[in-house]
C-alpha cells in the first residue's frame, strides 16, 4: 500500500488550524489592508506553500 501525500483527517485538521492562525495573525497586524488581503488569500489559495511562506516573511499580530 502506497503513502499518499493528502491532507484529510488529523493532518487536514492542523493544516486548517494553522491557515486560520496565520490569517487571524495577518488581519491583526499593522499591514495595510491592500497587502493584508494579498496575505490571506495567498494562505487561503495556497494553503501548505502560503503558510509557510507567511510563517517565513508574513506581518505579524502586534501584542498587547
Amino acid at each position: 500500500m502506497a503513502m499518499h501525500a493528502n491532507f484529510t483527517g488529523i493532518g487536514g485538521l492542523i493544516l486548517l488550524a494553522l491557515d486560520i492562525w496565520a490569517i487571524v495573525s495577518v488581519i491583526g497586524s499593522n499591514a495595510t489592508t491592500f497587502n493584508k488581503v494579498l496575505w490571506v488569500l495567498g494562505v487561503l489559495v495556497l494553503p501548505v506553500i502560503g503558510f509557510l511562506v507567511w510563517l517565513i516573511a508574513g506581518p505579524r499580530a502586534g501584542r498587547a
